[in-house]
């Protein structure tokens, strides 16, 4: 008796010749390498162009070696407006009424108060705010990622100031901060694509973004800093003689100068940041606290390297769905010297955007949660590397 378990077993053909029969595994990998090729293939005549990064870009790489960590950061935390705060994307207080103003989708800025969490859905916006900065008579200024750069009065009147600059529509008003004298600066991250293809920005790695400042008493709008690599998160300086602004894929912030010997010239601030990088604020008592949606990883390692992978990432954005590659989101603090100081972050947190100190409250922002995420720093600090856990 033939034993069983020998095959494939041959077969006769119709003319008499003997073939073999085509186990199942190689059918599957026959399968895999065609549709792989196939892929590979419409991805290649896609016409989407990502650009290389230059040497001494790649060159660099993040500094992982900060003096303070808490790699728990949601142990002993808390969420305020658990539910209603949809994507608080920033964050800022004022003291005056004991009121945080947060940036939330469906268009609304909503107001927290500080002494019992409660929520008030306060103006909508009709469009998608981002940054918010408090100026110094009550009102709020938003950075709307659709509508452009807005007011909102004390009393809760929207006014638009300005949506373009230089002939150029704002595709994504991003992060606003207040001078001393009145000057708005903000951020256009992409003046090519809207915040709804905001990944494909990054990947295609072109500059399109742009610091600009818009003066309320002449109703003017300038450029002041251009081919900028997706300009985000900008804050004053203490002593008002330079704006800081935040380069999203390059990890870093730049400093734009507007008064004294340097005006006009634009310099580094801080660079190697553990992520890509978003909002920043200063906290009034020597640090800035900067939002960091991802950490670096191989994968973006390899994608900041070759620009196929980008385009490959880029087309499983448009068309599909991109891997997640999100993780340990958080902050950093730095000093006024740019130098790193502490990080919060958890492995289970993604796309954080934003942290500012109240207090000793950590108040954290972020895209994809539906709360604020409070954590007590005097009772859960950053601990020295050496005996971090």
């Amino acid at each position: 008796m033939a034993d069983s378990t020998h095959s494939p077993s041959p077969t006769t053909s119709s003319t008499g010749t003997t073939t073999q029969t085509t186990g199942p595994w190689r059918v599957i990998l026959i399968t895999a390498i065609a549709t792989m090729l196939l892929a590979l293939l419409v991805v290649h005549f896609d016409n989407f162009d990502a650009a290389p990064y230059s040497p001494e870009e790649l060159a660099k790489k993040p500094n992982t070696l900060i003096p303070k960590v808490n790699q728990k950061m949601l142990h002993g935390s808390e969420k305020i407006g658990q539910g209603q705060l949809l994507g608080p994307e920033d964050i800022v207080y004022d003291s005056n009424l004991g009121v945080i103003y947060t940036s939330c989708y469906g268009g609304w800025v909503k107001r927290v108060r500080l002494n019992d969490s409660m929520v008030e859905d306060w103006v909508n916006t009709g469009g998608r705010p981002l940054g918010l900065a408090l100026g110094h008579l009550g009102e709020v200024y938003v950075a709307d990622a659709f509508k452009g750069l807005l007011k909102i009065t004390k009393d809760g009147e929207l006014e638009m100031l300005t949506n373009e600059a230089e002939g150029i529509k704002f595709a994504t008003t991003d992060a606003v901060t207040v001078a001393k004298n009145g000057i708005l600066y903000f951020t256009d991250a992409s003046w090519k694509y809207d915040l709804h293809d905001h990944a494909l920005d990054i990947y295609e790695g072109r500059p399109y973004g742009r610091l600009m400042s818009y003066d309320p008493s002449t109703k003017q709008t300038k450029v002041v800093a251009r081919d900028l690599y997706y300009a985000n998160g900008v804050e004053m300086s203490p002593d008002q003689d330079f704006v800081i602004f935040c380069e999203t894929p390059m990890m870093r912030c730049m400093r734009y100068y507007i008064h004294g010997d340097k005006e006009g010239l634009t310099d580094l601030f801080v660079d190697r940041l553990p992520g890509i990088v978003d909002n920043i604020h200063y906290d009034g008592e020597g640090h800035y606290w900067i939002g960091i949606p991802l950490e670096h990883s191989y994968v973006w390692d390899l994608s900041r390297k070759y620009p196929f992978i980008r385009k490959v990432l880029a087309f499983l954005e448009k068309h599909m769905k991109r891997p997640p590659i999100e993780k340990n989101s958080g902050v950093v603090a730095v000093d006024l010297n740019g130098e790193l100081l502490e990080r919060y972050y958890d492995p289970s947190l993604k796309m954080v955007t934003t942290g500012t100190m109240i207090g000793e409250h950590l108040y954290i922002g972020n895209l994809i949660e539906s709360s604020i995420i409070r954590l007590n720093l005097a009772q859960y600090p950053a601990t020295a590397l050496s005996s971090a856990k």
